[in-house]
């Protein structure tokens, strides 16, 4: 089973891919957000160090986590996001770890992906046998944020303003894939990279 972790700037249209890797390869996708989501949920592996940490004004009526009033608090404050990071990534990470492992163990997929925004800073170059790039050219992505979550200009350059640049993406990427034309190219890459 290869391990391949995908990641890209926002909006570079990573969920496509996705979705293409799981219905013509049979890939198991694992997305890093959705796990960290999974973990926040009362019982989960972070949410009482949360809690305990952010207080229960955070809470909403049913003792999940309300993550509006969560990202206000700790987007306000780069010391208590880095707080924050550090109770979930740590437990994401291993996770993953077990989930790949449990795959492993299956034999039931050539191809376990894993998609994190945080893939590079994370390391998990140790956990994957390969990294790809999902490179789009930038006033692609910014007409696609625009469709789709209707962000403006000004959130579209704060945010694309945080994240690496290509070549730092492709310097620590063993592959990249140009997802900035029509999808056939682009699943052509993905096919050539699988070797298919």
């Amino acid at each position: 089973m290869k391990v391949i972790g995908i990641t890209g700037g926002v909006g570079a249209g990573k969920s496509e891919i996705l979705k293409y890797l799981k219905e013509k390869h049979g890939a198991v996708i694992i997305e890093a957000d959705k796990v960290g989501h999974l973990l926040m949920e009362p019982g989960g592996a972070c949410y009482y160090s949360i809690v305990e940490k952010f207080g229960s004004s955070i809470l909403n009526g049913d003792q999940t986590i309300n993550r509006g009033k969560l990202g206000k608090i700790v987007f306000a404050d780069e010391t208590l996001l880095g707080e924050l990071n550090k109770i979930i990534h740590p437990r994401v990470k291993s996770h993953i770890v077990s989930e790949i492992a449990k795959e492993r163990a299956y034999h039931r997929t050539k191809y376990f992906v894993v998609e994190a925004a945080l893939l590079i800073e994370d390391h998990y170059d140790v956990v994957c046998d390969e990294l790809w790039y999902i490179h789009t050219d930038a006033e692609v992505r910014a007409k696609r944020l625009k469709a789709s979550r209707g962000y403006d200009d000004e959130k579209i350059a704060s945010i694309m303003a945080n994240q690496k640049s290509p070549e730092e993406f492709r310097s620590a990427c063993q592959a990249v894939i140009d997802n900035s034309g029509d999808l056939t190219s682009t699943y052509e890459q993905i096919d050539r990279q699988l070797g298919r």
